[in-house]
């Protein structure tokens, strides 16, 4: 009973709120492509990316810098949480179209 009672107190104490976001940016995929493809964001901050998929077909946002990797289907849509991050350059691109869907999440 007493650990419930904790964990109780501990929530109340720290909301989930603090897990929330600082910003919030749209993605699209479109034609295979990303947009935009460069996404700037201030640094040190928590990124919440919405992606909205346009094209028919699924896509796989993937970044081996910000360690992510999540498939959007055909006109679907997938949120990415990402950060805080340091400043600098953290490229992504779509697995199934990397050819074509390259982006890039600069950190100022």
């Amino acid at each position: 009973m007493n650990t419930i009672r904790n964990v109780v107190l501990f929530a109340m104490l720290f909301p989930a709120v603090s897990l929330a976001a600082d910003e919030e940016i749209l993605l699209t995929i479109r034609n295979h492509s990303f947009e935009p493809a460069v996404l700037r964001v201030k640094a040190n901050t928590k990124i919440k990316i919405v992606v909205q998929n346009q094209d028919a077909t699924a896509e796989e946002f993937e970044s081996h810098e910000l360690n992510r990797e999540k498939v959007i289907p055909g006109n679907g849509k997938a949120v990415i949480f990402v950060g805080p991050l340091r400043p600098g350059n953290y490229p992504f691109y779509g697995e199934f179209h990397a050819d074509t869907a390259r982006g890039q999440l600069v950190a100022e």
